[in-house]
């Protein structure tokens, strides 16, 4: 029933202004509009609505990702912007924050302003694509 209808991700945001620096400044998202109750950005054709609310607590695991041809480059690229990659105990994650997956996925994360936790994503066929 919805397999053909499109998806509209949901985050959280104390503080929409520094939310809206973060993800348009910063990821270079375009923000659609704002309201009382959101802001909503475009996120490469899906709808991203960060939800203003009072309170917040970021869960611990990924909460938003995006998939990149080349995660190396993505990730030199924002932290030229400013981002810091997070470095989690037990994963064997190379100089710049990246960890192989054992499917070949090579991953990378980061957090937004409120402590969401993001990824980026480089699948294995998008590196046979590149070579």
């Amino acid at each position: 029933m919805l397999a053909d209808t499109r998806v509209t991700a949901f985050l959280a945001t104390t503080r929409a202004g520094r939310a809206i620096a973060f993800y348009c400044d910063t990821l270079g998202l375009r923000r659609v509009e704002e309201s009382p109750f959101a802001v909503v950005l475009d996120a490469g054709g899906v709808e991203l609505r960060l939800q203003k609310v009072e309170t917040f607590t970021p869960q611990p695991f990924t909460a938003l990702g995006w998939r990149v041809a080349d995660v190396a480059a993505t990730v030199d690229e924002l932290t030229s912007r400013g981002i810091a990659f997070e470095r989690f105990p037990g994963m064997d994650q190379d100089q710049r924050g990246i960890w192989k997956s054992p499917a070949g996925a090579r991953v990378a994360w980061f957090r937004d302003p409120d402590g969401n936790i993001l990824s980026v994503t480089e699948h294995p066929q998008a590196a046979r694509r590149k070579r």
